[in-house]
């Protein structure tokens, strides 16, 4: 048997790959023993240097739990952010004015191109120099900007991939009818696009949640990873068990953001499929017909 894309594998290339699935896992779980007897022989493992992450809850008071609402504090107001701001600028690259196409695709370029780390030094070295923001404040107001700059350069060109990879006949068709360009876009291209973009969307928001850990490595910002510092100092607890825990907890915060996204994906393909992906002529026309008809 065989499908559109390959060939159905005969006993031997499935008993080679039943061998090399073994011989992966066997090396993977040497791999394991190998860093766990290491760790062991360093005395990494005793349980006096995880012991404050089960038998005192000021760690996660105290520390922990305040560094992961920074977190997500600063990466939700970036997203909240630049996810409307890349929009605008996605759109605005495939405007058909050269005016507004031109310094939009130089803006997007410029941001995309800097480490976002070197613009959130400059975002807190502006702050500093030319505004009166409270110290306390400045770190996150950094992070907020850098990550903002560079993830709305970045999501302009995934909004302008997702609306580029629709075929030619959704705009021609809205143009027969006589739908501006602003019609076209909101009706037309950018419902259908939403879920070819989603995934793109998605791996960025999980960018900006683990770029915050800069602003806490540079500026002094407060989130998750820089609370390793207080906790060795205060606790005594191993720089490696810190890590540990803090590194588990970044892992269970993108899961619950993939497997959400995840969710969401699958339903809007449900909602297409019942509802038809493509806008129905009369459902076209009736948007259309709201502001008249051609430009």
């Amino acid at each position: 048997m065989s499908s559109v894309l390959y060939d159905e594998p005969g006993p031997k290339a499935k008993a080679r790959n039943i061998a090399y699935t073994i011989g992966f896992v066997v090396v993977l779980g040497l791999a394991l023993w190998w860093i766990l007897a290491t760790m062991a022989d360093k005395e990494q493992l005793e349980s006096a240097k995880w012991s404050p992450f089960v038998n005192d809850s000021k760690v996660w008071t105290t520390f922990l739990l305040p560094g992961l609402w920074e977190t997500v504090k600063a990466a939700s107001i970036a997203l909240a952010i630049a996810l409307p701001l890349g929009a605008a600028l996605g759109i605005g690259r495939l405007s058909d004015h050269a005016w507004v196409r031109v310094p939009v695709g130089a803006v997007v370029e410029f941001f995309r191109a800097i480490p976002v780390l070197l613009l959130m030094v400059f975002a807190f070295q502006f702050l500093v120099e030319f505004t009166d923001i409270e110290s306390d404040f400045r770190p996150l107001y950094a992070v907020v900007i850098g990550l903002v700059l560079y993830n709305a350069s970045v999501i302009a060109e995934i909004v302008r991939a997702g609306i580029l990879s629709l075929p030619r006949g959704q705009t021609d068709a809205a143009q027969a009818i006589g739908m501006r360009k602003g019609q076209m876009m909101t009706f037309v291209l950018l419902p259908q696009a939403v879920t070819a973009m989603l995934p793109a969307l998605v791996s960025q928001l999980v960018v900006i949640v683990k770029d915050t850990a800069l602003g806490g490595a540079i500026l002094g910002f407060a989130e998750l990873l820089s609370q390793n510092r207080a906790i060795t100092a205060n606790y005594g607890a191993n720089t490696i068990a810190t890590l540990t825990v803090i590194a588990i907890i970044f892992i269970l915060l993108n899961f619950v953001l993939t497997s959400f996204a995840s969710w969401l994906e699958k339903r809007i393909r449900r909602g297409k499929k019942s509802t038809g992906a493509v806008l129905s002529g009369e459902s076209v026309e009736a948007a259309a017909g709201d502001t008249g008809t051609a430009a």
